[in-house]
C-alpha cells in the first residue's frame, strides 16, 4: 500500500465557492486519478486560508505552496508539473502568503509567530468534520468546564478580560453573572451572527471554517448561565454558513454533545438556527431579539436590558461569534494564558477583516495593540502597486476614517478611544493615494439612509437630509454651509437618536473632516 505524500488542501468558502472551487476540486479529484495518485495524494476541503479576493485557492503540503485563481484548465499542467515532476506552477503561486499561515517558525513584522486562537482551525481542518474537530482538541474545553461549578466557568472568563468582539466591547464575563443572577425561567443564549456592516465579513468566514468551535463556545456559556435553549441569528445570505452550522449542530447532537443530559452530567441544552431577512438594525441585540419574536427589528428601550428581560421577556445573553470562538480556549488554557496575548487593558487577539487598497486582502488575527501599520504592511503585504498610503476606513461604516499618523497607534479598544476612533467590528478599509475620500463617505452616509429603521426622527430625517447633502457636494454644488450643517446634524443624531445606528454616523464624518478636510473643501469651493 502507497503511504500519502501529499495532502491538497482546497479552500471552500462563499468567496471560492462564486470563483467556481467545486468545479476546480472535481478536476482536481479526476485528473489525479487520471495519472494514477490518487492513493498517494489526497484532495482536502477546509475553510478560509486567510486570502479574499484571489479567486480558487490551493495549498500543497508539505511544502506549504499555496496557489491563488485556480481554473479548471490549470489543473492538467498543475497536477503534472507539481504532483508528478516536483516543479511548482510559478504563475499560480501566491505572492503574498499571510504569515500566520507560514508553518515554519520564522520571524514576521511582529518578530515573532502569529498567535491562532478563534483561528486556530479555520483553514487547516474540514469544517464539515466533526471528528477533525474533536482530533484537534475540540471539545474538551466543554469537558472541562463541566468539571467546574458554572460560577467558576464565569469568573474564569471574567478574568481573561475578554469583552465583546461584535463592537461594544462590554466584559464577556460580567454579561454572564448578570444573566446567571437575574431570576426567571427559562433563560436563553443566543449567538449575533447578523454581520451587515459592510466590509465585515469576519464572522462568515470563521462560521464556514471552524463552526463547531462556536457550538462549543456556546455550550460552555449556556452552562454558565444556566440556559437549556440556544439560538444562532444568523442573516439569511450567509447559505454556506448556515449549511455547515446546521450539519455541526446535527453532529453534535449525534455525539451526544448537545440535547439532553449532556455527557451525562445532568446539564441539557441544544441549539437552533433562526434566519434573519438582512436588516442591519438588527444587529443591534434588542433588535434582535424583537426578529426573533415575530416582530418588526426595532430596537426596544434600555433598561431593562436583555440579561434580565430578553428573548421572551426572559434572561437572554447575546454574543457575538468571535467573542464566543474565543471561550473554548481561555476554558482549557486558563484566563493567565490569554491575558498573555494583546495588552493589559485589552487582553487576547483581534480578527480583522483589511480591504480595499492591499497587495493581499483578507482575514487575519492579531494581537490586540497591533499597530495599523505593521496589519497592512505585515500582513496585507502594503498598499496595492506601491502606491502611497492616505488612509483608513476603521471599525465598518460606523467607524472612523484616519490618515497616515495613525499607522503607528495600537489597535485596541483602550487606544482607540483615546484618538477618538474605535475598533468595532475589525473592519479595515485601506484607501491608497487616488481615493475619493467624498465618495467614500457619500457610500457610507447612503448605506445608513437606506438601513435606518425609521423607528426615531432624528434617525429617519436625519439620514435622508445627510445623503442630500453629500450628494450635493459630491456634485460640486455644495456650500461651506453644507460641510457645517453636516457636522451638526450628525451631532444633533448622536445625542438625539433611539440606537446606535443613528448615533454612530457623527464618527466617520467628523473623522473625514479631521483628516481630509482640505479635499472635501475643495469640492464646495
Amino acid at each position: 500500500m502507497n503511504l500519502v505524500r501529499n495532502h491538497l488542501l482546497i479552500s471552500i468558502d462563499a468567496g471560492t465557492i462564486m470563483a467556481g472551487a467545486r468545479a476546480v476540486e472535481e478536476a482536481l479529484i479526476k485528473e489525479i486519478a487520471k495519472q494514477g495518485l490518487s492513493d498517494e495524494i489526497s484532495v482536502l476541503e477546509t475553510g478560509n486560508i486567510g486570502v479574499t479576493g484571489q479567486g480558487v485557492i490551493i495549498v500543497i503540503y508539505p511544502e506549504g505552496i499555496y496557489y491563488a485563481n485556480v481554473t479548471v484548465d490549470d489543473i492538467p499542467q498543475l497536477v503534472e508539473e507539481h504532483l508528478l515532476k516536483g516543479r511548482p506552477l510559478k504563475k499560480l503561486i501566491l505572492s503574498e502568503v499571510p504569515k500566520q499561515y507560514i508553518i515554519k517558525k520564522e520571524k514576521t513584522g511582529l518578530f515573532k509567530e502569529q498567535p491562532r486562537i478563534v483561528l486556530k482551525n479555520s483553514g487547516i481542518i474540514n469544517p464539515e468534520s466533526i471528528d477533525e474537530y474533536i482530533a484537534s482538541g475540540g471539545y474538551e474545553a466543554v469537558a472541562k468546564a463541566f468539571t467546574m461549578k458554572p460560577e467558576v466557568v464565569i469568573e474564569e472568563v471574567k478574568h481573561s478580560g475578554l469583552v465583546g468582539r461584535g463592537g461594544a466591547g462590554f466584559l464577556t464575563g460580567m454579561k454572564w453573572d448578570f444573566a446567571r443572577k437575574a431570576p426567571g425561567d427559562p433563560k436563553y443564549f443566543i449567538c449575533n451572527a447578523d454581520e451587515g456592516e459592510p466590509g465585515t465579513f469576519k464572522d462568515r468566514l470563521i462560521l464556514e471554517g471552524d463552526p463547531h468551535k462556536l457550538i462549543e463556545g456556546m455550550i460552555i456559556g449556556g452552562y454558565s448561565v444556566g440556559a437549556n435553549y440556544g439560538f444562532v441569528y444568523i442573516r439569511g445570505e450567509y447559505a454556506l454558513s448556515i449549511e455547515r452550522l446546521e450539519k455541526a449542530i446535527a453532529q453534535a447532537r449525534e455525539y451526544g454533545l448537545l440535547g439532553d443530559n449532556i455527557l451525562e452530567c445532568g446539564f441539557s441544552f441544544d441549539i437552533n438556527v433562526m434566519k434573519g431577512a438582512g436588516a442591519y438594525v438588527c444587529g443591534e441585540e434588542t433588535a434582535l431579539i424583537e426578529s426573533m419574536e415575530g416582530k418588526r427589528g426595532h430596537p426596544r428601550y434600555k433598561p431593562p436590558f436583555p440579561v434580565t428581560e430578553g428573548f421572551r421577556g426572559k434572561p437572554t445573553v447575546v454574543n457575538n461569534v468571535e467573542t464566543l470562538a474565543n471561550v473554548p480556549e481561555i476554558i482549557v488554557h486558563g484566563a493567565l494564558w490569554f491575558r498573555g496575548y494583546g495588552t493589559e487593558k485589552s487582553p487576547g487577539t483581534k480578527v480583522f477583516t483589511i480591504i480595499g487598497h492591499v497587495s493581499t486582502p483578507g482575514l487575519i488575527e492579531a494581537e490586540m495593540g497591533t499597530t495599523l501599520r505593521d496589519i497592512i504592511f505585515e500582513y496585507a503585504g502594503g498598499v496595492k502597486g506601491g502606491k502611497r498610503f492616505k488612509g483608513a476606513l476603521v471599525g465598518g461604516a460606523a467607524g472612523a476614517f484616519v490618515g497616515p499618523d495613525m499607522l503607528d497607534v495600537p489597535m485596541d479598544f483602550a487606544n482607540l478611544k483615546e484618538y477618538a476612533a474605535v475598533l468595532g467590528s475589525g473592519a479595515i478599509l485601506v484607501m491608497d493615494e487616488d481615493t475619493d475620500i467624498v465618495g467614500m463617505l457619500k457610500s457610507v452616509l447612503h448605506f445608513f439612509k437606506h438601513e435606518s429603521c425609521g423607528h426615531c426622527v432624528p434617525c429617519r430625517l436625519g439620514t435622508a437630509q445627510l445623503s442630500k447633502i453629500i450628494d450635493r457636494i459630491a456634485a460640486s454644488k455644495g456650500t461651506k454651509e453644507d460641510v457645517d450643517t453636516m457636522l451638526k446634524i450628525s451631532d444633533v443624531m448622536r445625542d438625539t437618536s433611539f440606537c446606535p445606528l443613528g448615533q454612530s454616523l457623527y464618527l466617520p464624518i467628523s473623522s473625514s473632516l479631521k483628516y481630509f478636510k482640505d479635499e472635501i473643501m475643495a469640492r464646495v469651493q
